[in-house]
């Protein structure tokens, strides 16, 4: 299991972590601040709120591992 985005897709069995896409779009608000004038130092920090679990059911397999239909249906992809 990783964190990294794309990890179940190059044939890990999952991943669980932050949405890679959501990350950069608020990591632009911040640089659209700073170049309005805002101090670094003085925006606040923020942590991911969208998170991401894929799991990789070929590789779930051939390792003679099964998931959960309950943990299957809560996944946000699951790669067949």
């Amino acid at each position: 299991m990783s964190g990294e985005t794309g990890f179940a897709a190059a044939g890990g069995l999952m991943n669980y972590g932050p949405n890679i896409t959501d990350s950069w779009r608020r990591s632009a608000v911040y640089v659209d601040r700073i170049l309005k004038g805002a101090q670094p130092g003085d925006l606040p920090i923020e942590q991911p709120i969208k998170f991401e679990l894929v799991i990789n059911l070929k590789t779930a397999k051939t390792l003679g591992l099964t998931f959960p239909q309950s943990l299957l249906l809560r996944a946000d992809q699951v790669i067949e």
